[in-house]
């Protein structure tokens, strides 16, 4: 192998080397050398030039790196292919679902069977819903539909959506729940017309004369709660003022005012204000419902929170006001046992 002294090999010129700035320029350039030395000018390789959008000068110095470079690049597209596989990452709606007549249910691990129609009965409903077709069902290992709620009353929903049956009484607030979770408002309707829940709302239309009787009975469990374990005892007792009526007078004194509702100027109902010396204090309110109705309220819903409470009066507030009016407010004590 023959060397001259411009670096051509066995008569041929080396290969020719473009950089990405200026391949044009160069190709021009050597020709003109060779015509100059009187040599022939050897056949010259095709330029291709490749234009991409890119401006990153990395990318640019390797576009005319060789011959092989170059065709490699120009096989590459410029513009990249978006993937069309989105399987995974976005989901196509498929055409409806078709659901056989009859349903295999697994509710929370309790099995049922029902119709498709049954649950498509009431169309405004989390279950009519569901089995529409516009949602797809996740199945258990048996091929069941699968939902994630607890089991134990669904017999009673499904039960009304066949007939109209109604549960029993000591269900009649578990099944409330559950309707008011599947949205199935005739049901909620006819049970709100039902024991116990029809007194419960005579109830609370009484309990909403108290605005502050929630945040009180909070009160109680946390006082009794904080005695309790301070004192290492297994109950708490607590002094609670229950009155109705606003003025802190005796019945024998009404007289001596203007209505039974004892309308009072502005200055006479501060010389009335006062805090009678206890935990928590409810009233006043203006119903039928008295004191002891108050009472029963407060301990019926410390026990539906499983707390025990026993009250007995112990006394009337004694506080003096003016002239002759003594503060005539009850004063219950109530004993919290906590086991």
């Amino acid at each position: 192998m023959q060397h001259n002294g411009a670096g051509e090999t066995n008569g041929e010129p080396p290969p020719l080397s473009f950089s990405a700035a200026a391949p044009l320029q160069m190709a021009t350039s050597r020709v003109r050398r060779f015509a100059q030395e009187g040599r022939t000018v050897p056949p010259q390789p095709r330029v291709m030039v490749v234009f991409s959008a890119a401006s990153d000068t990395e990318n640019q110095g390797d576009a005319m790196s060789g011959t092989d470079t170059g065709e490699e690049e120009y096989r590459k597209p410029v513009i990249p292919v978006p993937n069309l596989n989105l399987g995974k990452s976005l989901r196509t709606l498929d055409a409806p679902e078709e659901f056989p007549e009859v349903i295999p249910l697994n509710v929370g691990g309790t099995y049922f069977t029902t119709r498709l129609s049954t649950l498509r009965r009431y169309e405004d409903t989390m279950l009519a819903a569901m089995f529409s077709g516009r949602h797809q069902i996740p199945r258990d290992a048996e091929g069941r539909y699968f939902i994630d709620r607890d089991g134990a009353y669904f017999g009673d929903i499904l039960n009304f959506l066949r007939e109209g049956e109604l549960p029993q009484r000591d269900r009649v607030r578990a099944v409330h729940r559950e309707a008011q979770y599947y949205a199935i408002g005739p049901l909620l309707e006819s049970l709100e017309d039902t024991q116990p829940l029809t007194g419960e709302k005579v109830r609370q239309a009484f309990l909403d004369l108290l605005p502050y009787y929630k945040e009180n009975l909070e009160r109680i469990v946390e006082i009794a709660k904080l005695r309790a374990m301070q004192r290492k005892a297994r109950f708490a007792k607590l002094k609670i003022c229950v009155y109705k009526e606003e003025m802190p007078i005796t019945p024998y004194e009404r007289p001596l005012f203007n209505s039974l509702r004892f309308e009072r100027s502005e200055s006479e109902a501060k010389l009335f204000e006062h805090h009678c010396e206890v935990d928590v204090s409810f009233g006043p309110w203006e119903a039928v419902a008295d004191v002891y109705d108050l009472l029963h309220c407060i301990v019926s819903d410390l026990a539906d929170r499983g707390i025990s409470a026993d009250q007995q009066c112990i006394g009337v507030c004694d506080k003096h006001l003016i002239n002759h009016y003594y503060c005539k407010r009850p004063i219950y004590e109530f004993k919290i046992t906590w086991w």
